[in-house]
């Protein structure tokens, strides 16, 4: 749907946007399910295009309106206050993955969801978690936040950061049963556009529902 971005904040998130958020909870748990139980949930949707274009529209289209509404926040007083928001936690899930990537590397040995995604362990997410509460303190911390919100932010953080998990999982469990290795050829030894971006498609809507729920003002 069309929205003047100078209606997005009045001050309230507009209940359109809101109403996507809670779409994408709505999904993103339906996800999980569909993740815990693959390959048997495969059968429910694996033949339905009509199924597979509804995942796509509630993973791309919450993402689209989170992005929107972080950068827009506070804008006509302060623009460049959302774009600081969104940098926090695009690095917030790209530190993150480094964290799992160097974890799992050196500690993996439990399989997080083999029949997803083999490569990924318990002890990566750990790994994760971990990189996520370092620099989610150390931000809050340089900015002079009180504990109270310090602690709203960390928690945030660490609830962006596992559903940052299930949108990798997810995409993986999507790319198994077409049986595709990338989504796509447009970057050339990174997997595709979704590869990138996958876990911000989950982590972005989380976040800011969650740190709305929290009655926090960034």
């Amino acid at each position: 749907f069309w929205l003047p971005v100078d209606q997005l904040w009045t001050p309230q998130l507009h209940p359109l946007v809101m109403g996507v958020l809670w779409t994408a909870i709505s999904w993103w748990l339906l996800g999980l399910l569909l993740v815990l139980r693959y390959p048997r949930s495969a059968r429910l949707w694996k033949e339905s295009v009509w199924l597979k274009s509804l995942f796509g529209l509630v993973t791309l289209v919450p993402f689209f309106w989170s992005l929107v509404a972080i950068r827009g926040y506070n804008f006509y007083h302060d623009p460049m206050m959302g774009a600081w928001i969104l940098l926090f936690v695009m690095g917030l899930v790209w530190a993150a993955d480094s964290g799992a990537y160097f974890f799992g590397k050196a500690f993996g040995k439990h399989k997080l969801a083999p029949a997803v995604s083999p490569g990924k362990t318990i002890e990566g997410m750990l790994g994760r978690l971990f990189t996520a509460s370092v620099l989610a303190i150390g931000v809050t911390w340089f900015m002079g936040f009180v504990p109270a919100k310090m602690g709203v932010v960390l928690l945030c953080s660490l609830l962006a950061v596992l559903a940052s998990v299930l949108g990798d999982l997810t995409e993986s469990m999507f790319k198994r049963e077409a049986g595709i290795k990338d989504s796509g050829t447009l970057l050339p030894g990174h997997g595709g556009i979704l590869d990138r971006i996958d876990s911000l498609t989950a982590a972005l809507p989380v976040f800011l529902l969650s740190y709305l729920l929290l009655g926090q003002e960034f």
